[in-house]
């Protein structure tokens, strides 16, 4: 009886530590039925979906997570303005991720086109490469992109020069800085909106506005963003300066810079390789991937190869590795912007198409959290056409915003969507004067003019 007991207190353990696992417990899995939205180009009006947003389950057992979802985020996707034709479109997948990450302690792995994790929502992350790359032979670019010849070799040749997919495709980012791949909606960089950055290098987000994951805050420790297929996490842009927590609040920078090259001929190791175009307006420096190098800093606030290091988070008090989604002091995405070149662990992540084990599917007891008054923000203020309502941090949960007059009579109301962090009033038909923004069910308003 002995022996029975203290089995079952190791299984009773192994599962209490398991749902204590953030790689369980931090998915947005959409229980009240949240559906895509997306923009179609010449129309700001965004149309609604029937495809449900988000995760949908998270099951697990002793080793892994199973994460089932569509791919399609709760912020509005598209316009793809370079002519995409593709939609964000239901992948119907099941990420097997592994509960135990390890590292690579042989030949590291490169990270490859098409997916190498998944954030939070459900959504792909791709590395830096958009599957373009320069064909030494024919002097000329070659992929799979309209108008150009395909690559010798076909899909997984290997080639010196490779083009650089947020440099290249930026055209074709929405405001949420992602784009569809046959359907398959996915970030290569840091997913947060184009006209949230210091500096904003996109207009795309003037007529088709949207938000992203979630708001950077310079203030705050980045928020757990998803997963690398190795099974180590990933974080937004800041983090503690140090290792172990301690420093303050900092922007975790990538230890990679451009190379000081007018001519591709030499990889920055000095490897001698098929030459690629000169540097030029048309193939400025930066293009391609190979036109960086890394560059090891002594600093805490730098990372390492695989654009990450071992550190303290909020969810990982005895500390772990982790990537950031690095960004410049603008804000702007920095190279290689989340994983990569090569993976730190074991990749043993993947897609599959259904579950082979005993598994339990994982159902969150949290409450709806309160949010304090620096944690969303109501602009522009004063105003005339639009008010804006946004919190400041990734959302796991929906939120409803209301507005009032000054005599407290309930005008508006509006919903802020589990993965998404903005909400939107029109202003166009309200007399002026001052109005209050009231997060329901919490405590505290903010004010408004309207002029």
């Amino acid at each position: 009886m002995k022996k029975n007991l203290f089995i079952l207190l190791i299984v009773c353990g192994q599962q209490a530590m398991a749902q204590l696992n953030p790689a369980i417990e931090h998915w947005m899995i959409n229980s009240t039925g949240i559906t895509g939205r997306h923009y179609v180009q010449g129309n700001s009006t965004p149309i609604n979906e029937t495809t449900l947003a988000n995760v949908q389950t998270v099951q697990y057992s002793n080793n892994w997570v199973y994460v089932t979802a569509t791919g399609v985020p709760s912020y509005i996707t598209g316009p793809f303005m370079d002519g995409n034709p593709s939609l964000a479109t239901n992948q119907n997948a099941i990420f097997k991720m592994p509960l135990n990450p390890t590292q690579n302690t042989g030949t590291l792995t490169n990270t490859t086109g098409g997916n190498i994790g998944i954030f939070v929502n459900g959504v792909a992350l791709f590395d830096y490469r958009d599957g373009v790359a320069w064909n030494s032979n024919s002097n000329s670019l070659c992929g799979g992109l309209p108008g150009m010849s395909p690559c010798p070799g076909g899909p997984g040749a290997s080639f010196s020069w490779n083009r650089d997919a947020i440099r290249a495709e930026k055209a074709g980012f929405d405001c949420s800085k992602g784009h569809p791949a046959m359907g398959n909606y996915h970030h290569h960089q840091n997913p947060s909106a184009f006209k949230l950055d210091l500096t904003v290098i996109s207009n795309v987000c003037d007529l088709y506005d949207a938000d992203g994951l979630y708001v950077i805050d310079s203030t705050v420790h980045s928020p757990l963003i998803g997963y690398a297929y190795d099974g180590f996490p990933i974080y937004g842009a800041y983090g503690f300066k140090n290792a172990d927590g301690t420093g303050g609040i900092t922007r975790i920078k990538s230890s990679y810079q451009l190379r000081n090259i007018t001519a591709r001929t030499v990889w920055a190791d000095g490897t001698d390789v098929p030459d690629g175009p000169t540097v030029s307006t048309t193939y400025p420096l930066g293009y391609f991937r190979e036109d960086y190098e890394f560059i090891n800093h002594a600093q805490a606030d730098y990372l390492d190869v695989h654009n990450g290091r071992f550190c303290v988070t909020p969810e990982y008090p005895n500390g772990i590795y982790c990537y950031f989604a690095t960004v410049n002091e603008e804000w702007n995405s920095a190279y290689p912007y989340v994983v990569g070149p090569t993976f730190y662990g074991v990749k043993t992540a993947s897609k599959v198409t259904s579950i082979t084990e005993t598994v339990t599917t994982y159902t969150s007891s949290a409450g709806i959290s309160e949010l304090t008054d620096n944690q969303w923000t109501v602009y522009p203020n004063p105003s005339n056409d639009i008010i804006m309502v946004q919190v400041n941090d990734l959302t796991n949960q929906s939120y409803t915003v209301e507005l009032f007059d000054a005599l407290g009579k309930l005008i508006q109301s509006q919903q802020i969507v589990q993965g998404s962090t903005i909400a939107y009033f029109n202003a166009d038909t309200l007399y002026k004067g001052v109005y209050h923004v009231k997060v329901k069910g919490q405590n505290g308003s903010k004010k408004i003019v309207i002029q």
